[in-house]
């Protein structure tokens, strides 16, 4: 749950360790995978969400998958400057998913001690 001054302003749904044979692109022993991402309009472009990534990269350090749906350009962008402003990150590929599963942008990207 993210709070910010006591008042609820979103949730971070992630699962770490997944093994390979159950993400999109990595081929990483394990994996951590953001399930659900999601911080609410009125908190939105106050960096609340940057922070809130950030955290979870720092504690959980390793290689990350984040999958943003196709219609959802905003999540792409804001994934996209998160992971490019990260210290110690690094953005190992990029690749446009269309198949029975999946169809929309998947990012991988491995988060080190800044």
């Amino acid at each position: 749950m993210v709070r910010v001054d006591g008042e609820i302003a979103g949730f971070a749904l992630i699962i770490l360790d997944v093994p390979k044979e159950y993400t999109k692109l990595s081929s990483a022993e394990k994996t951590n995978v953001i399930s659900d991402f999601f911080i609410m309009r009125k908190f939105r472009r106050k960096g609340v969400g940057k922070k809130v990534a950030y955290l979870l990269f720092d504690e959980s350090q390793g290689v990350w998958e984040i999958k943003q749906t196709i219609s959802n350009k905003q999540a792409y962008s804001f994934w996209k400057h998160v992971i490019k402003s990260y210290e110690g990150g690094n953005l190992l590929q990029e690749e446009m998913l269309q198949t029975e599963q999946w169809n929309g942008p998947v990012l991988l990207f491995e988060s080190q001690r800044r």
